[in-house]
């Protein structure tokens, strides 16, 4: 129970990551900061549905195109920031092709990388702190 909420807080925590990396970068992906309970409601709600369509998108694109499998990610990233974006939560918004297409990637590489290397830093200390005692 511990592992499946350290995970959830990793990932929410890299996808929220991903997000402002992408809003930083991108002219066209914006945050609306002054709507901060949006912006958290949109994380939660992105990995929610990040969690849910990539294993969907992969069944279907495994039964009906085999060679987008190596895209599932980015696919998958896409449409969860379409639903976030199109909800009425607000804290979101999206304007041009370039925040989407970029965007999505964008969220997509920080958002993995974070899933993989925050785990293993995580890791290290508590391993690091349990060896000193």
């Amino acid at each position: 129970m511990i592992t499946l909420l350290f995970r959830t807080l990793i990932y929410l925590f890299s996808a929220g990551i991903g997000l402002i990396v992408a809003d930083v970068v991108l002219p066209g992906f914006r945050i609306q900061w002054d709507q901060w309970w949006g912006f958290v409601m949109c994380i939660v709600i992105f990995a929610i549905l990040q969690s849910v369509l990539s294993p969907w998108i992969a069944k279907l694109a495994d039964r009906y195109a085999p060679v987008l499998m190596g895209g599932i990610g980015i696919f998958s990233t896409l449409v969860a920031l379409i639903v976030v974006v199109l909800l009425p939560i607000g804290g979101l918004h999206i304007t041009d092709l370039t925040g989407w297409l970029l965007g999505s990637v964008i969220v997509w590489l920080i958002s993995a990388l974070g899933s993989v290397l925050l785990p293993l830093i995580f890791l290290k200390r508590r391993v690091q702190a349990r060896r000193t005692r």
